[in-house]
């Protein structure tokens, strides 16, 4: 699923918002996670799972071309994990 089609969604079952409302609401929501991580803060919803940054130290990798080593920063990148009941509802139960 794609943003466009979680907004037509929402937008179809809830046919007193105008579209346009829905998008600003999602995109509000996505705002709010994405700058949340960016402050180093944790972002849970419950049932459905948890939204954190990790930390990866700095390494020396290798290029796949040449095989000539290449020196890789640090970095932080995004971590999801899943809740409980997302699991369970995966998982037939």
């Amino acid at each position: 699923m794609i943003r466009s089609e979680l907004i037509q969604i929402i937008a179809d079952e809830n046919p007193h918002l105008h579209q346009r409302d829905v998008e600003r609401i999602v995109n509000t929501i996505f705002e709010q996670i994405t700058d949340a991580l960016a402050r180093g803060d944790r972002v849970e919803l419950r049932g459905f799972g948890a939204f954190s940054v990790k930390k990866r130290d700095g390494r020396v990798g290798r290029n796949p071309r040449t095989g000539e080593p290449v020196e890789v920063d640090e970095k932080h990148v995004p971590f999801f994990k899943t809740g409980k009941l997302l699991r369970d509802r995966l998982n037939g139960q």
